[in-house]
């Protein structure tokens, strides 16, 4: 479709910015904002290219608003495991393995290709761009739910409770694991703040540095796993969501996550301690035992809430059933 040519009259004095939002609810003030350094902007018949221009009552606005512009990353049809779809997001729940957004060495087969083929024309433009909004990620291995936006006010909507973290009673996260050992405490809060390991920047760290970004993680012993107990099964809420959190944080008190290779690998003489069966199940899981279990957020157009549950995939429930029959002494 062509550029379309969007007209108002300004309600009431305000901000450049802030009336055309308020005029096209559609399309979020930060694509405004955009647009008007664009020079695509005029009130009464002159361009303007300041968002905070003010704008009297009566004022007649005018916007070009461009054609989405097509996705970059390819479309590619792949099944997908949706919980819930409607014309503004789409909730799905990925399996370990599946990368979320194309990057170096991962142009392809990623979660947002597979979207954009399974989206298709209802995807409305994001940032100017018809492609999928990601306002969180889960790591390739980790498996579980996540939201996606389908347009540009979905996006701001959601983005703006991912920001804050869950604070405002908005947004729920919480997460499954299985840690070696047993926490010093039954249930805590870890408050450290993660930043790139200095050692590796592979790697994320616990660390006190000016550019380390808070992070807050509460979990609770759901559980402990074999006699005697070699490992636990935990839920993990997130009030932050920083790169690699809960596995930095778990392994941060010592109870670092069963088959992480990257922040458990101290703990591979662990195995020793596990039964036959269990040290099978630990090997097919061949990843991390994280799975996003939980997901609430209220809907960014209909204000909503929304709450979705995800069950343990087939891969996690068998270590968790070898663990728990697991009565090999260390």
């Amino acid at each position: 479709m062509p550029s379309q040519l969007l007209e108002t009259s300004a309600a009431e004095a305000s901000r450049l910015d802030k009336a055309l939002a308020a005029a096209f609810p559609d399309v979020s003030r930060a694509r405004f904002q955009a647009l008007i350094a664009e020079g695509a902007v005029s009130v009464e018949g002159e361009t303007v290219r300041e968002g905070r221009h003010k704008v009297k009552a009566g004022d007649t606005l005018r916007v070009i608003l461009p054609e989405a512009a097509p996705a970059l990353p390819l479309a590619e049809a792949m099944a997908l495991r949706i919980s819930y779809e409607d014309k503004d997001l789409i909730v799905i729940d990925k399996p370990a393995g599946l990368v979320v957004h194309p990057g170096a060495g991962n142009e392809t087969g990623t979660l947002v290709n597979a979207l954009i083929a399974h989206c298709g024309d209802s995807l409305s433009g994001i940032g100017g761009v018809r492609r999928p909004g990601i306002v969180h990620r889960l790591d390739k291995d980790t498996s579980g739910l996540l939201v996606v936006a389908k347009n540009d006010k979905a996006h701001h909507g959601l983005s703006d409770q991912f920001a804050a973290h869950g604070r405002d009673g908005r947004l729920e996260r919480s997460y499954l694991a299985i840690v070696w050992g047993v926490p010093e405490r039954r249930q805590g809060i870890i408050s450290a703040p993660i930043d790139r390991s200095t050692a590796n920047r592979q790697k994320m760290a616990v660390s006190r540095g000016a550019n380390a970004r808070e992070a807050v993680t509460h979990y609770e012993v759901l559980e402990t796993l074999g006699k005697p107990p070699v490992a636990s099964l935990l839920r993990c809420v997130l009030e932050t969501g920083r790169t690699h959190q809960i596995r930095v944080h778990m392994a941060h008190i010592g109870n670092p996550l069963l088959g992480d290779g990257v922040y458990g690998s101290g703990f591979r003489t662990s195995a020793k301690k596990l039964s036959e069966d269990a040290a099978a199940a630990l090997n097919a899981l061949n990843r991390q035992a994280l799975h996003a279990t939980s997901l609430g957020f209220e809907h960014p157009i209909s204000g909503k809430q929304m709450q979705f549950e995800s069950p343990a995939p087939e891969d996690f429930a068998r270590l968790l059933g070898a663990l728990r029959l697991n009565n090999t002494q260390a």
